[in-house]
């Protein structure tokens, strides 16, 4: 359960970076409607002109991915400051002496990159809309609650494992390769931009078992119309409990040493 202390220190937390946000919102703004805007135009109106999709227009197809796809980058990149503060910096150690309890740091952290991952999949939303794409989920509230919740639980897995990568790996360099090898390949495999079904079995498998893939299916699913997986929420929330206590407990190893 949160305490009253607890719930002060995890809105510490956000608070800092809230006010770093808030001083650059307008450059943040700008710089998160150019790779959505390049999709929409070379996928969605490129491309997408020669593709035929059982749910409707590709661009209808295409924005749910795109908006997963950008809830995963945004937030994990969102935590990536942490690796600089703690390698490079050393202001980590500030927050370590200060009295708060690890759990409540790591949540803060998150919940400031859920609120960039929002904002920014907000701009996507509005973007779309003007591109011309039928997004069924804002004709209900449910709905929205649904995609908005959905949103939040891929956030929070990406922004733990953005935390976790901060908190074990020794350099930049090596902070940058996990850009290039897990979130790089998710990007473009995991259902953002095509139908798994068209994989082969055995990469369709292991697609299918990456949180990504259920993100994008239950946004579509939302978006277009077509049923619910069952199984994709119970998924989502399981990386959300398994990557959540790693990070957790990374920061609490980071304390003892």
């Amino acid at each position: 359960m949160l305490n009253n202390r607890m719930l002060e220190d995890i809105y510490t937390v956000f608070w800092r970076d809230w006010i770093v946000l808030k001083r650059r919102l307008t450059k943040f703004i700008l710089s998160r409607m150019v790779a959505p805007i390049l999709y929409l135009v070379a996928f969605g109106l490129g491309l997408g002109r020669s593709i035929t999709i059982d749910s409707g227009n590709y661009i209808d197809f295409l924005v749910p991915g795109i908006i997963a796809l950008n809830s995963m980058n945004i937030s994990f990149n969102s935590i990536t400051p942490v690796h600089a503060e703690r390698i490079y910096h050393k202001s980590l150690e500030e927050y370590m002496l200060a009295p708060i309890k690890p759990v409540s740091f790591v949540i803060g952290k998150i919940a400031a990159a859920v609120l960039r991952s929002l904002i920014s999949s907000s701009l996507i939303i509005v973007l779309a809309l003007i591109f011309g794409a039928s997004l069924l989920f804002l004709t209900s509230i449910s709905n929205i609650i649904l995609f908005i919740s959905i949103l939040i639980l891929n956030s929070i897995i990406f922004a733990s494992i953005g935390f976790f990568a901060a908190m074990t790996i020794k350099t930049y360099e090596e902070m940058a390769q996990v850009n290039t090898y897990i979130l790089l390949p998710m990007s473009f495999l995991c259902g953002t931009f095509f139908k798994t079904t068209t994989l082969p079995d055995g990469v369709r498998f292991f697609i299918e078992l990456l949180p990504l893939t259920h993100t994008s299916y239950l946004l579509r699913s939302l978006s277009t119309g077509v049923d619910i997986a069952a199984i994709s929420p119970f998924v989502l929330i399981i990386y959300v409990l398994v990557t959540f206590m790693l990070s957790v407990k990374s920061f609490e190893k980071q304390e003892k040493l």
